[in-house]
C-alpha cells in the first residue's frame, strides 16, 4: 500500500489527558480497519508507531502523545497533514538494541517474549526504550525479562514485570 496524505486537526482527549488527529472513515477502511498498526507522519516530523482506534463513528483515531505535541509544536485546532502507511515490522515498534541482544543470548527469555500477546510486547519494548541511559535500558531489558520468565500463573501481571509487589485485595 502507498502511504496515505490527508488533512486533519490535533485534538484534546479531555478525560484521558492525551491528544489525537481523527483519520476519515474512507482512509479507515483502505488501511484495513481499527487495531492496524500503522507508521505515521504529522506535518513532515519523523514517522512513529501507532495504533489507528475507533472514534464510535467509523473514523478512527492515533494518540499523539504530549512529547511530541511539544517537540513537533502542534496544536489544537491547527491544521495537520498526516502521512499514514502500514507498519510491516516485526512488533509495530522498533527494538531497543539492548533488549534485541538481550533476547539473542537469553532463548527461555526469548520464547516467553514471543509467547505473550503483541500489546504486551510492545508494552515491554516501550518501556526498556523509554529512557536515554544505555545502562539503564540494559538494566531494564534485563529485569523485565528476567520477570517475565517469574511470571506466576497464566495471567499476564504488570505489576510483577514491573517488580512491584501484588495488588492487596
Amino acid at each position: 500500500m502507498k502511504p496515505i496524505t490527508f488533512k486533519t486537526y490535533l485534538e484534546p482527549q479531555n478525560k484521558v489527558g492525551y491528544a489525537h488527529i481523527t483519520v476519515p472513515t474512507e482512509i479507515v477502511e483502505k488501511v484495513g480497519g481499527f487495531n492496524t498498526r500503522l507508521l505515521c507522519s504529522l506535518n513532515g516530523h519523523k514517522k512513529m508507531h501507532s495504533g489507528l482506534m475507533g472514534k464510535g463513528d467509523g473514523r478512527g483515531m492515533i494518540i499523539v502523545n504530549k512529547a511530541r505535541q511539544k517537540a513537533w509544536n502542534l496544536n489544537f485546532n491547527d491544521e495537520i497533514t498526516a502521512v499514514i502507511e502500514i507498519d510491516n515490522s516485526k512488533y509495530g515498534m522498533e527494538m531497543p538494541e539492548e533488549l534485541e541482544a538481550l533476547l539473542e543470548q537469553d532463548r527461555e527469555g526469548s520464547n516467553l517474549f514471543e509467547e505473550i500477546t503483541p500489546g504486551q510486547q510492545r508494552y515491554i519494548i516501550n518501556y526498556v526504550d523509554g529512557v536515554k541511559s544505555v545502562q539503564k535500558r540494559v538494566d531494564r531489558a534485563i529485569m523485565m525479562i528476567e520477570n517475565l520468565k517469574t511470571m506466576p500463573g497464566d495471567k499476564f501481571d504488570f505489576r510483577h514485570l514491573l517488580g512491584l509487589p501484588p495488588r492487596e485485595e
